[in-house]
């Protein structure tokens, strides 16, 4: 499998889960390496955003930026190594996160296998931009899907990463939870629009601020709070970002 690479090794570390219905239960993060899409404000950008690619980033503005050398920031591990360092942690849940996880489907369910295997108290929860559907195995392997769906602020057409089927066929599983990252007061009507095309419960909606340092947040999280309160819908916080800021690996 290619997943990330961080320092000498894998980039499997062992947190608290951040975002979504499962912030702030611990969690052993497994971050694969390649995506399928390219949003312009992506905290993760070393899976995908490589030398030879013609992708803009907002870190482009940043003296001294460059593209990642792909050799440098991936890291090749089969999925049953990658099982042995999961189970080195004292902890079952476990977030596969990216990049985009669906590209390699086979691989993790290689690696559920292999930890099920050892305990079968092991819970899966999965990190997905939305744009590629579960195959019947993996849906019925993973616990929670957290979904991503990307607005028009990622900088992208929304023909590209907009898959109505993909989409549908994530909440139809019953185990999908569909978080949306705003930048603007404005982006609510983009997400409802989504949801209304592919019958999203508003239940199972989440609104979350984009933000990569604790002032970032809380100058989106004022409006965005009371965005939720007068609409309905249930507010994320970004947990790590508040603990660590943006330093990978925690």
């Amino acid at each position: 499998m290619k997943l990330a690479r961080l320092g000498d090794g894998p980039e499997i570390f062992h947190t608290l889960q951040g975002e979504g219905v499962s912030a702030g239960l611990p969690a052993v993060f497994v971050r694969s390496s390649r995506c399928n899409l390219h949003c312009h404000w992506c905290d993760t950008d070393h899976t995908w955003n490589f030398e030879g690619t013609p992708w803009s980033h907002e870190k482009d503005a940043i003296p001294g930026y460059a593209k990642h050398r792909k050799q440098d920031v991936t890291y090749e591990i089969s999925p049953e190594a990658i099982a042995e360092r999961v189970a080195g942690y004292p902890c079952r849940r476990v977030v596969l996160t990216g990049g985009e996880p669906l590209i390699q489907q086979e691989g993790w369910m290689g690696l559920i296998r292999a930890l099920r295997s050892m305990d079968p108290a092991y819970v899966f929860e999965v990190e997905t931009n939305g744009t590629l559907a579960p195959d019947a195995e993996f849906a019925a392997a993973v616990d929670q899907f957290n979904v991503s769906p990307k607005l028009a602020n990622s900088g992208m057409d929304a023909a590209f990463r907009l898959k109505p089927d993909a989409l549908k066929a994530l909440a139809s599983t019953g185990k999908s939870w569909f978080k949306f990252v705003l930048t603007a007061p404005g982006d609510l009507e983009e997400i409802e629009s989504i949801a209304a095309l592919v019958a999203i419960p508003k239940n199972r909606i989440l609104l979350m601020p984009e933000g990569r340092t604790v002032r970032e947040l809380d100058a989106a999280s004022a409006w965005l709070a009371d965005l939720c309160r007068g609409n309905g819908y249930r507010f994320s916080d970004r947990l790590h970002v508040r603990l660590w800021g943006d330093k990978r690996g925690v």
